[in-house]
């Protein structure tokens, strides 16, 4: 199995080493592991794309890329440039540090990688690991997702559901919850939540030479949450899936406003 690695904490980020553990385990000893990941952290990017301009791409040792640009520009760089001969047969994204559920799904550059993967009818999976009080005190932050990384993308391998290549893309969300790997629960499969009234918003700051600067910040990643949700099962220390597509369509809404408005 060819395997494609990425992030969106950077080409030198300790979840990306994690993550090449955990797919050189799934690649084999007949496999291949690929990493193509962003020169520079980009996290909070989403499924940007640098369409506006060019990105610059550097080999940094065999089947070790970096690219000035987005997680996503980055499968676009693997699958249209670098792995173009034989692309990967699976993508995977990570491991992210910090959680990637509720609200913060939107935003992720993490989830954005493991969304265009889809859409290139690849199979994708995000990985990422909730951090709090207990991880702070671990040696290794990302111990929970190098020990349970491999079994959980094998279950989806093996028994997830996949999109066929000429559908609309499916791919998955995974996170691990705030824990060492002694400490996980078990799996949830769980749709994605909304923490009560958590929200991104900006906190301005004047600078020295007087130049005001606004810095992005999120709210409390432990505010309830809606019950059912990802971001309730990973409190409760497990780790969660989450299948998604890349179709923001309010099935609901929609039914309702085409009974009004339809014509003809």
């Amino acid at each position: 199995m060819r395997i494609l690695i990425t992030n969106d904490d950077g080409i030198n980020a300790p979840g990306l080493e994690a993550l090449a553990e955990i797919a050189a385990e799934i690649a084999g000893p007949d496999g291949e592991v690929w990493t193509v990941a962003p020169a520079f952290e980009q996290s909070g990017v989403g499924h940007c794309i640098s369409y506006a301009h060019p990105t610059l791409i550097a080999e940094l040792a065999p089947r070790r890329w970096a690219a000035e640009g987005s997680p996503a520009d980055c499968v676009l760089a693997a699958i249209g440039d670098i792995m173009a001969d034989a692309p990967p047969d699976l993508i995977l994204s990570g491991v992210n540090r910090g959680n990637n559920a509720g609200e913060n799904v939107m935003y992720s550059g993490t989830i954005g990688a493991a969304m265009e993967g889809a859409l290139q009818g690849i199979p994708s999976i995000a990985l990422s690991q909730y951090l709090g009080a207990a991880t702070a005190r671990l040696t290794d932050p990302f111990d929970c997702a190098r020990v349970h990384g491999a079994r959980v993308v094998r279950a989806l391998l093996d028994r997830g559901t996949w999109a066929a290549k000429d559908d609309f893309a499916l791919f998955y969300n995974v996170n691990f919850p705030p824990v060492g790997g002694g400490g996980m629960r078990g799996i949830r499969v769980a749709p994605q939540g909304r923490r009560s009234g958590v929200r991104f918003g900006v906190h301005p700051h004047v600078a020295p030479n007087g130049r005001r600067f606004l810095w992005v910040g999120g709210g409390p990643q432990t505010a309830p949450a809606t019950p059912g949700s990802d971001v309730e099962a990973l409190m409760a220390g497990y780790t969660t899936i989450t299948p998604m597509r890349p179709d923001l369509t309010c099935r609901a809404a929609t039914e309702a406003l085409a009974g009004d408005l339809d014509e003809g």
